[in-house]
């Protein structure tokens, strides 16, 4: 396949197609996966931090007798706590380890800081980080960086006094490290895997492509070998016809005998090229559109036909035929009986063409529970064993110096195959070098109970 440019090139751009559809799908699902992971962090990081907050809320409030002031005893419950002046920036103090106050804000992962009601900056205290601007921003969450870069995610909640008068501010806020660098492991997980991914993705889509084209491939190609044998076999019934009116034109006079002679000659070719694209239609048809199952065929009658048909055919080659039925009710092939009656035919005049004089053809009905079973026996010259596989193909002949003789056209077991596989019936040929061939159809049947209904 890889061999035709125009598969070839077919093949490379269904790949690319595939493979861009999958880069954008997987590419898109490892977008929403990062969002989905960045919105859940993001969603249990505030959880966290709304309730630190809650609980120093709580903790603080009932304990605030006047605004803007810390009392003393809430000082206690932070370790470090830094009180800032006006005009002097906050001193960080080195974390107490003997001091067990509220230890949530002992973590190296969290800051507290206080406002009055004017946004002055009353105090810090966990482990601040130098740089955040101390100007107050009373929105509820905020995401800051320090002056070293790091990023730092804060909820600010208001504060009151006992006699609930507004007492001012409580910003709580958590470094971003550890977040940011959760974040940065799955991004660099998603950049290395997404090429990788998309590599396994080329790979597959195109030995994908190979399968898909596979079927097509295959069709072109008996496509091309049809119209190469068609276009052989109506050569050579013209290439005749052709000669013999060359030959007679060149003739200055015709006697009625000559007359007669090539008529017959031209008439002969006709009708091989006749049989030659009633059988192609046939095989187009079927090909086409399966067969309208609407008539009741009936086996043994449809065989005693037969015979009475090729006897003499069989007589004229000194070849005895005769038949075997081995059923005695009727035995009824819902099908297209026209089509039917071919395919027997088909197999009788392949047995008396491939079996010498004083030969014999036997024709076998029985059936089982689901199949009538017809069987054409010959003790013909045989098929080599490297050959069954073929015989069924179209223009295909065993011996081909004998059919052209009998005027075969190598149409009529492809035509017997095409048929049975319309009827969702079994075909199937045994056959050995010398002794002959037997040809075994299994159609499926009506029984006669069924019939009455």
């Amino acid at each position: 396949m890889n061999q035709n440019k125009l598969f070839r090139l077919t093949r490379i751009r269904l790949a690319l197609y595939y493979a861009v559809v999958m880069g954008l799908i997987l590419s898109l699902c490892a977008f929403g996966f990062y969002r989905a992971v960045f919105h859940a962090h993001v969603v249990a990081l505030d959880s966290e931090i709304e309730s630190v907050a809650g609980t120093l809320h709580d903790s603080i409030e009932v304990k605030l007798q006047k605004p803007g002031r810390l009392e003393p005893i809430v000082q206690t419950l932070f370790p470090n706590i830094n009180n800032c002046s006006i005009g002097a920036s906050c001193i960080q103090q080195l974390p107490d380890s003997k001091r067990h106050l509220l230890g949530i804000v002992t973590k190296t992962n969290y800051y507290v800081r206080f406002f009055d009601t004017s946004g002055r900056l009353i105090a810090t205290t966990g482990f601040y980080p130098e740089g955040l601007p101390t100007t107050l921003n009373p929105k509820t969450w905020q995401f800051l960086k320090d002056s070293k870069g790091k990023d730092y995610h804060q909820i600010s909640v208001v504060l009151h006094t006992q006699n609930h008068q507004d007492w001012g501010y409580m910003q709580v806020g958590r470094n971003l490290e550890e977040f940011n660098s959760y974040l940065d492991s799955v991004k660099l997980t998603l950049g290395l895997g997404l090429p990788l991914a998309m590599g396994v993705i080329a790979a597959a889509s195109w030995w994908l492509s190979g399968l898909a084209m596979q079927p097509i491939y295959q069709s072109y190609r008996q496509i091309q070998q049809f119209t190469a044998d068609a276009a052989h076999e109506l050569r050579t019934p013209l290439a005749a016809t052709s000669a013999t009116v060359e030959s007679a034109l060149l003739m200055p006079q015709l006697e009625v005998e000559e007359t007669r002679d090539i008529l017959q000659t031209i008439h002969r070719q006709n009708q091989r090229l006749t049989t030659l694209v009633v059988d192609l239609l046939m095989l187009a048809r079927l090909d086409r559109q399966p067969t309208k199952q609407q008539e009741l065929c009936c086996l043994p009658e449809i065989i005693g036909d037969l015979i009475e048909e090729f006897e003499a055919m069989a007589t004229a080659a000194g070849i005895t035929l005769t038949s075997v039925i081995r059923v005695h009710e009727p035995l009824n092939i819902i099908g297209n009986c026209d089509q039917i009656y071919r395919l027997i035919s088909n197999l009788i005049v392949n047995a008396i063409q491939y079996t010498p004089s004083s030969g014999q053809v036997t024709l076998l009905l029985n059936k089982t529970d689901y199949y009538a079973v017809i069987k054409v026996q010959d003790t013909g010259i045989g098929i080599p064993q490297n050959e069954l596989t073929h015989i069924f193909d179209r223009f295909y002949r065993v011996n081909s110096d004998r059919s052209r003789s009998t005027g075969g056209s190598g149409l009529g077991l492809a035509i017997v195959q095409a048929i049975v596989g319309a009827h969702k019936g079994k075909l199937n040929v045994e056959s050995e070098l010398g002794k002959g061939s037997t040809f075994t159809v299994q159609l499926p049947y009506r029984s006669t109970k069924s019939d009455e209904f």
